[in-house]
């Protein structure tokens, strides 16, 4: 009997490891497929700039900075909903994370304001900082 009771812990650590390595692996599988196309369309392809334009349609990175009005208007009515839901069902746990996370999301909104992050923004906080 106690060896069923060992083996839980067992797993759980087991699982923490595991989950991480999967998704490596996965990541890894999936770009694969990709690197290798890029690779194949590449030695047809004579002109560089062709090429280039074929790594740009490839790269998935974001490339805009991050709104952080956007995403505290976001983290800000999920914790109004965390809230919410510890009011009228789970309790008071939830609703101090509620409020966490609303707080969490009020601060995001004052950093967005703060720090500009779109380029008319940052050109126009660079003109006003020359004027000075």
């Amino acid at each position: 009997m106690w060896e069923v009771a060992l083996l839980i812990p067992i797993l759980g650590i087991l699982t923490g490891i595991i989950i991480p390595v999967s998704v490596f692996i996965w990541l890894y599988y999936e770009g694969k497929g990709k690197r290798d196309t890029v690779l194949e369309i590449a030695k047809i392809i004579d002109d560089p700039s062709k090429v280039e334009k074929l790594l740009g349609i490839f790269d998935e990175r974001k490339k805009d900075p991050i709104d952080y009005r956007r995403s505290g208007v976001i983290t800000l009515f999920v914790g109004v909903g965390l809230y919410l839901l510890g009011f009228a069902a789970l309790g008071a746990v939830l609703e101090g994370v509620g409020l966490l996370v609303g707080t969490i999301g009020v601060g995001t909104i004052i950093a967005g304001y703060l720090y500009p992050n779109t380029s008319a923004e940052l050109t126009n906080a660079v003109e006003k900082f020359e004027e000075n």
